[in-house]
Parts: C-alpha cells; structure tokens; sequence
C-alpha cells in the first residue's frame, strides 16, 4: 500500500498541479482562513461532480482519495481540478498527505519501507529530473520578484485616496452693492491627495497635498468677489492659485477602548476633531452638498493647529473637548500656541439608531487683522461685527442633528447663537452691508448678537443606487442685536442639488441654489448661483 502511496503523490504533484481543493479566488491574498470553506474529507472520487473517469488524473486522484484519504473537496461537491496550484495550497495538501503517511506508518504491521519502496522513489527522481529542476527555477524567480515588490513598493503602511475636483460655475443677479452683474462663467479644479498612514492598525496619520485654481491670487474666493458676498461661495473653491501646499496633517491615536486623542500642527478644524453631526454624503465637499453655507453648521468651521480628546462615556455617547490655536506655528507676538487667536470646542453627541443629536459650545479669539467669527459664512458684517481692526471674541452654542426615515429619506439640521465681544478700542471699517464699510467708533465691551439655522432634506439612492437627490433652507447669520451695527433684515439661503453617481469613482453633481436678500440688506438684488461639478474619487 505504501508503495503505491509513494508512486500516485509525486505523480499528482508534478503532472497536475491543482490536485489541492482549497478554496481560494484571489490567490494573492491566501491566509489560514481559506481552509475554512473545505468539505469535509470525501472516501470516494465519485463524490466529485466535476471529476469523470476519463479524466487524465482520474487514477491518481482515486488512489489518493480512496486509499490514503488525504483529499478534501469544496461544499459544493466540487475538485476543480483546472485551478492554479499556490505555494499555500501545495503546502496544506502535502501536510495532509504526510500526516496520514504517519497515521499509516503508525499503524503498519509489515515492513514499513522496503528496498522496492526506495528503488521505485529514486527512479521518479530520476525520470522527474528536468520537472523538479524547472519547479525550483520557477520558485526561485517567483520569490525573486516577491523581494523586488516588496523593496520598490510605495509603502507598508501608507496608502493614496485622492479626489479630483472640477467645476463649471457661474452667479447671476447685480453684484452687492452695484448696479450690474459682474461675474463671468469659470471652469476651474481642486485637487486633494491624501497620504494615509497606520503603524498599529488602529490609528491614523494623514498628511494631504492640495491645489486648484478657485480663489485669487491672494487666497480669495473669486466667487465671492464677483458677486460681492461670501453667501455665493462653494464648498470647494478655498483653494491657492494652483500653487501646491499641505495644508493638513492630523494624527489620531486610541489609548483605550473609550479614550482617543487627535493632534495636528496644521488644518486642524473642528470637523477634523468631532461628528459635525451631518450625514456624510451631505457634508462631502465632492459628493455632498455644493454650496459652503449647505454643507454642516458654520459652528464647525475654525481652527488651526492643536488637539483633542474624545471621550465615549458609553457606546453611543461620545464628548470632545478640543484646542486649536489659529497660528502655532508663528513665535511672534500675538501668535503662537497660547498668545494668539483660538478656539476651544466642547461637544457632546448622543448617538440612536436612525440618527444622531449634538450640542456644542464653542469660545474664540481673533486678533485684529484676523477677525472671521462665522468662517465667511455668513454676511460680511457677521464675519466681523466690530471690523477686522478690532480684536473680537465670541462663544456660540449650537445644536445639530439628522435622522433616517428610511434608507432613502433623511433629514438633517443645524442651529445656533452667537456672542461676539470687542477686545479693543478705536475707529474701525464696519461693513455696511452694500459691499463697502464705514468708519465707526468701537468701544472696548461693546457686543453683538447673531441667530443662524438651516434645515435640509435628502433622498439616498433615489433615482438610482448612488445618487443623492436633496433640498436645503437655511437662515444666514444675521447680526440682530448689537452696540455698533446691526442688520434690519434677514438672508434666506434656498438650495436644490443632484448627485448623479456614474460608477464608484465619478459622480457629475448639478446644482443651484437662490440668496434672498443677500448679505441681510434687502436693497441688494437677489443673488443666483449654478453649479455643474464632476468629482474624480480614487
């Protein structure tokens, strides 16, 4: 019996290199678990749908199964004896094998090897001389080429995700503050690659490279400067002049299992520490909604570089507690991690099962030059109540929150208040809601108040999987109480977007939304915004 052992393995191996049933697709990622899927030993090669008797191997397969039991086969009945043979499947069957030559060996009563034993494995040496020699070679190369894949691969432990950008725009109504309308069709592209990185599995270095050609040369949004008013923005268009920068890098890291923290010296923003609590597929700068008031609450729109902890006190309650420093890298004075502008985040967020809910606090200080209370959302007297010379301070609560009706229906919104306080004294240039400003004494504690809000609703997958259909309404914030300006009336920011997703990598979006009383002055004309953006993910 042994001896025919011994002439049926070594023929199976070199003469048909599928004998193993293991159950692998994608050979390339072979591990312990593929062997998970096997039946269990078959006793007879008629259990085999797939093997006939006229079959070239059909002998040696039969020897194999029904003498030595040493083959298995899929759960569906199946040998699939044309597939490729990898090293793994070669090693598991060959240990199969050898195991049951030791069961056999064990148990044997007569002669265990005999001399013709021996005789007939030196002869298949002999005769699979040229077969064995080509075997090795071709295993030599294959690990050859292994080691070069592996010493000219990009990386272990890094991998790219990058989204291309492209857009047609325009705005349509008389620019704020004139008596025509000044902005023109562009077509212009943002571009973001995204270097990922873990070194324990579960925590996450990114480092991202950017350009696009959506603001000035100076760093402003063109839009915003032909129609007169940051109301007309996109999600999209805060990029350099197509000059390449990196203008984040954020490292998280878990110390336990409710216990994480974030650091980041640059492009740390609130969104990158927290849930802003919207529906991803809305706040997705390629994917999502396409105006910047649409895309989450303004709340979340600051930072710079610093840290933070998040908290899970239970599964589905979560708080943040967070410092970002707008300057941490500048020494000078009034700049720098603790001496110059900040934000410091509190945000708690419980979290059902179709939805989630979060409230926020936030507190900030701008010096003079830097003032941004609203992260240019808003009208332009919002953004500085007290003028870009005054040194100002603000806290803000906010709620946020979406739900999930159905798999195709959802409904997402935001709100909040606002607290500004000016830190200085002396004349400053206060916006008059007419694109221009006007030189008003400000008082050291002078105050201003501002509301805001936005509800929208969203339907994943109608019309097609992967598309999102939706509609926002939303409430710009409106300076409505204040020692040196106040605003008499309110914007309405009204919006229609569709997401038509073409395959897993290109999504074309078309939409448009309208500004009723833009910049919250009724004397300004209505401002119209349309947009056609197409987004490349990979």
């Amino acid at each position: 019996m042994l001896k025919n052992f011994l002439y049926s393995f070594p023929l199976l191996l070199l003469s048909c290199p599928a004998v193993w049933a293991i159950p692998l697709e994608d050979n390339s990622n072979t591990t312990d678990a593929s062997f998970s899927t096997l039946q269990g030993q078959v006793t007879s090669v008629s259990q085999f749908s797939d093997v006939q008797p006229t079959d070239w191997a059909f002998q040696a397969l039969q020897s194999l199964v029904e003498r030595y039991g040493c083959i298995a086969g899929y759960p569906n009945s199946t040998y699939r004896g044309n597939r490729a043979l990898t090293r793994y499947e070669f090693a598991a069957g060959l240990n199969a094998c050898l195991d049951r030559v030791n069961e056999l060996i064990a148990t044997a009563t007569g002669d265990l090897v005999s001399k013709e034993n021996l005789a007939v494995l030196q002869k298949l040496q002999e005769d699979f001389a040229a077969e064995l020699a080509t075997l090795r070679g071709r295993v030599d190369t294959l690990e050859a080429r292994t080691a070069t894949l592996e010493a000219q691969q990009f990386s272990t432990t890094t991998r790219l995700n990058a989204q291309i950008i492209t857009a047609i725009t325009d705005t349509f109504g008389d620019r704020v503050g004139g008596d025509r309308d000044e902005s023109n069709a562009i077509f212009a592209t943002r571009g973001r690659l995204n270097l990922e990185s873990s070194f324990t599995g579960k925590d996450l270095l990114r480092v991202r490279l950017e350009f696009g050609n959506f603001a000035n040369s100076n760093g402003s949004s063109q839009i915003a400067a032909a129609s007169g008013t940051g109301m007309t923005r996109l999600n999209f268009d805060n990029d350099s002049n197509n000059s390449l920068i990196i203008p984040h890098i954020r490292y998280y890291f878990p110390v336990s299992d409710s216990l994480s923290f974030v650091v980041g010296p640059v492009g740390i923003g609130y969104n990158d520490i927290t849930d802003n609590v919207t529906p991803a597929t809305i706040g997705d700068d390629g994917n999502g909604i396409p105006s910047l008031f649409g895309k989450n609450s303004f709340l979340f729109e600051r930072g710079g570089g610093g840290a933070a902890v998040n908290w899970s006190i239970r599964k589905d309650l979560v708080l943040t507690v967070g410092y970002l420093a707008n300057s941490p890298n500048n020494p000078t004075q009034n700049n720098g991690l603790f001496d110059g502008g900040y934000n410091a985040l509190a945000h708690l967020v419980y979290y059902g099962k179709q939805g989630a809910i979060g409230v926020a606090y936030s507190h900030g200080y701008n010096p003079a030059g830097t003032v941004d209370v609203t992260g240019k959302r808003g009208s332009a007297l919002s953004s500085a109540p007290f003028g870009n010379n005054i040194a100002t301070s603000n806290s803000i609560v906010g709620a946020q929150g979406y739900y999930r009706f159905s798999p195709n229906f959802q409904i997402h919104g935001w709100g909040g208040y606002i607290w500004a306080t000016a830190e200085s004294s002396g004349l400053s240039d206060v916006s008059n809601g007419r694109a221009g400003t006007d030189s008003l004494f400000v008082n050291n504690g002078d105050n201003a108040n501002a509301w805001f809000g936005a509800i929208g609703l969203s339907f994943p997958d109608v019309g097609g999987k992967g598309n999102l259909p939706g509609i926002l309404f939303g409430l710009p914030p409106r300076i409505s109480n204040s020692d040196v300006r106040e605003e008499s009336d309110n914007a309405y920011h009204i919006e229609a977007f569709y997401r038509l997703r073409m395959n897993d990598h290109i999504s074309v979006t078309p939409g448009f939304w309208v500004i009723l009383n833009p910049e919250n002055n009724s004397e300004n004309n209505t401002q119209y915004v349309g947009v056609i953006r197409t987004t490349f993910d990979f």
